[in-house]
C-alpha cells in the first residue's frame, strides 16, 4: 500500500526559496511528479522524474528543481525565485500510467498535499 504525505509548504515573500519534500510509506515508486492546484484553477503538472530524467513546466523550467531524496524522503521538490503566482496546494503524485508525465491525471497515487502561499 501506497501512501504519499507532502510536507514543506509555507508563506514566503516573493523572490524566496522553499523545498517541498514527500515521504512514501510503500514500495518504491519508479516514476513520481509534482503537481500543484491554485483556487478556482485546474490542477497543473510542475515536474515529473523518472530514473533520473526529468521534466518541467514551462512555467517553472529554471526555477524548480525535482529529486529523489534521502532513504526517507520519496521525492524533494527545490523551489526558488518564487512568484505570487505559485501560489498554490502542492501535490506529490506517484506510479505513472502513460501519457503525458506532466499530467497529474496519470498518476495511480497523490497525496494530501502541503500549501505554499507567496505574497508580494
Amino acid at each position: 500500500q501506497v501512501q504519499l504525505v507532502e510536507s514543506g509548504g509555507d508563506a514566503v515573500q516573493t523572490g524566496d526559496s522553499l523545498t517541498l519534500s514527500c515521504m512514501n510509506s510503500g514500495y518504491y515508486l519508479a516514476s513520481m511528479a509534482w503537481y500543484r492546484q491554485a483556487p478556482g484553477k485546474e490542477r497543473e503538472g510542475v515536474a515529473a522524474e523518472t530514473s533520473g530524467r526529468t521534466y518541467y513546466a514551462d512555467s517553472v523550467k529554471g526555477r524548480f528543481t525535482i529529486s529523489r531524496g534521502s532513504s526517507n524522503a520519496a521525492l524533494t521538490l527545490h523551489m526558488t525565485g518564487l512568484q505570487p503566482e505559485d501560489t498554490a496546494m502542492y501535490y506529490c503524485a506517484g506510479d505513472f500510467l502513460g501519457g503525458s508525465r506532466l499530467d497529474p491525471e496519470r498518476y495511480r497515487y497523490r497525496g494530501q498535499g502541503t500549501q505554499v502561499t507567496v505574497s508580494s
